[in-house]
């Protein structure tokens, strides 16, 4: 993923020294993540909950390993790693720097303590805010690229953070909240309105990143693509309008899914979205439905977007339905449309596009060439953005995209169907 090398970076806060700038960019980033981390104790920050999420705890090495093992080490001469050993524990999956401890064993890093992380944090962020100062000019240009990759990617992992974290405390059988609820949080969301569809007329649109700004590569190169005629809903799918689903037998009957959908729903016992409690639930006993999240236990809100879905589910209500999910191409022509809404949040929705490179996609050089190409295989794309992602991150031409059993993120529907 990348940085369009042809934009500065500095202009976007209106900074006359860039310098500056992506030294500020760096320090709120960087704080932020720390924030997300603060109301979960030193416990909640080192327990694994499954092998596809990683403890919090590690999240913070991690963020900060990117900018030693590819920055500092890179662009500071004689630098000095913080601990050696580092390199091995907080390597995601960058062959080009070394092995690496497994990934499902994460949550075994009990070592080093969770204070031991934060003097890493903080002796890697001393040595940014040196190299951000005093790079020469003929490497800057090159270093503030791969600088703001690496806050990119703390965003990124800024979102995974908080999904990552509630799945585990979803396997807490008390069912504890992240943080408090606020006053007004938990109260029902307006009434959703109707469902419509706006008509898009296709042929051919360019997509993909203009060059304006920051993109990861897999967003380039625009291109065009040929659309027929087709409709997508103005709204995403609500609570309410999922629970029809349910209530009518969806997850009992296979004709509105996908056979490995099927296979998933038998072999895992899904009956409705992750962290959905039916009524009675032993958890937290109700007449009624209730969903699990950042604040812990409340009563289901009908007119929310439905979130936590997997791509079988939403390619099954989307059939149930009498519609179809929109390929990523019709979703990103859609974007722009006036009327449409939803679209950067407060869900990823769910794409029928399988997740492949655009033609002449070429990655970065370098280590970070392995950031996205290599998991072009056997992923479905997501877009928009989430209620997780950091403000600013997304945009119409972000490409997430995750197996399409996933249901741990803040996944949604939107549909689509062929003109008539």
């Amino acid at each position: 993923m990348r940085a369009q090398p042809d934009m500065p970076l500095a202009a976007a806060a209106g900074s006359t020294d860039p310098r500056q700038t992506l030294a500020a960019r760096y320090t709120a980033v960087r704080a932020r993540t720390l924030a997300l981390a603060a109301p979960l104790s030193a416990e909640d920050q080192c327990v694994q909950s499954m092998p596809d999420a990683s403890p919090t705890k590690w999240h913070l090495a991690h963020t900060t390993w990117f900018f030693e093992a590819v920055v500092l080490q890179s662009f500071q001469s004689g630098y000095a790693v913080h601990d050696p050993r580092y390199l091995y524990l907080f390597n995601s999956y960058y062959e080009a720097l070394g092995p690496r401890h497994p990934r499902p064993q994460r949550g075994l890093l009990t070592r080093p303590a969770l204070a031991e992380v934060h003097a890493y944090r903080a002796q890697v962020d001393a040595a940014m805010a040196s190299l951000l100062h005093t790079v020469d000019a003929a490497q800057w240009p090159e270093l503030a690229d791969m600088v703001e990759l690496g806050l990119q990617h703390e965003e990124q992992h800024q979102e995974l953070l908080l999904t990552d974290i509630l799945h585990l405390l979803s396997c807490n059988p008390l069912l504890p909240a992240y943080q408090v609820p606020a006053a007004d949080e938990g109260l029902h969301t307006p009434s959703a309105p109707a469902l419509q569809w706006l008509a898009m007329s296709g042929g051919t649109v360019d997509v993909g990143h203009a060059g304006v700004g920051f993109a990861f590569d897999n967003e380039t190169p625009r291109h065009p693509v040929l659309l027929q005629p087709y409709a997508i809903a103005q709204r995403l799918v609500t609570c309410g309008e999922y629970l029809d689903f349910i209530q009518d037998g969806g997850y009992r009957n296979p004709a509105w899914w996908l056979s490995d959908g099927w296979a998933m729903v038998n072999a895992q016992g899904w009956q409705a979205p992750a962290y959905w409690l039916a009524p009675g639930d032993p958890r937290a006993p109700s007449d009624a439905w209730q969903q699990f999240g950042m604040g812990g236990v409340q009563a289901l809100d009908r007119h929310a977007p439905v979130t936590h879905v997997s791509f079988y589910e939403a390619a099954a209500f989307a059939e149930w339905a009498g519609a179809r999910l929109p390929t990523e191409f019709e979703w990103e022509a859609a974007a722009s449309h006036a009327a449409i809404t939803q679209m950067l949040g407060p869900a990823w929705q769910w794409t029928r596009s399988s997740y492949e490179p655009y033609p002449g996609f070429r990655p970065r050089s370098g280590a970070v060439r392995e950031y996205n190409g290599k998991f072009m295989v056997g992923q479905q794309v997501l877009r928009g953005a989430s209620v997780a992602t950091p403000p600013g991150h997304g945009r119409s031409t972000y490409r997430n995209f995750f197996p399409p059993a996933a249901r741990w993120q803040f996944s949604g529907i939107r549909l689509a169907k062929d003109a008539a």
